[in-house]
């Protein structure tokens, strides 16, 4: 439905004009060109097909922020669900789920803990631009048998669902 009252003419040069990514051919700038005898009728058809594209812009842009609003909500009800998994799994202590179509499980990772990056010896750091823990090396050496003041490995328990 055309509600900008554009001659099909006009309609077809933007929808071309559209689907070539808003690159001109040959032939939509001749298509294109206004002149002193159409530069009226051109130019109020090029106005509502301005008024046209403006608001289906509106209307992508409102669809799109839907559509993230929804993405956002979709996140925040995995990690809902995700908990009430985790927490009956551990209040039953079970590790394992296993049915012909699911499987939920623990896996475990391992983090390095580091209270104070200014205490770390230069050897453990990597300087940006902001001094960080070198974590990777921390967790080499302490596994390797090195105690380091204020460092050590934290067993992590992080649900997957495949």
């Amino acid at each position: 439905m055309n509600i900008f009252k554009i001659q099909s003419e006009y309609q077809q040069i933007v929808t071309q004009l559209i689907e070539n990514g808003g690159e001109l051919t040959p032939d939509l700038e001749l298509a294109m060109q206004i002149t002193k005898d159409n530069f009226h009728s051109k130019s109020e058809s090029y106005g509502y097909c301005i008024r046209e594209i403006n608001y289906n812009k509106e209307i992508i842009e409102k669809e799109i922020e839907r559509l993230q609003k929804l993405n956002k909500s979709c996140d925040k009800t995995i990690v809902k669900l995700k908990d009430r998994v985790e927490l009956a799994m551990n209040t039953f202590e079970v590790d394992k789920i296993e049915t012909p179509l699911i499987k939920i499980s623990f896996r475990k990772s391992e983090s390095v803990e580091v209270e104070d990056v200014n205490q770390l010896p230069n050897e453990y750091k990597v300087i940006k631009l902001t001094e960080t823990a070198d974590k990777f090396k921390i967790k080499d050496a302490i596994k390797a048998g090195e105690i380091i003041e204020g460092c050590s490995i934290k067993t992590n328990r992080n649900i997957q669902i495949k």
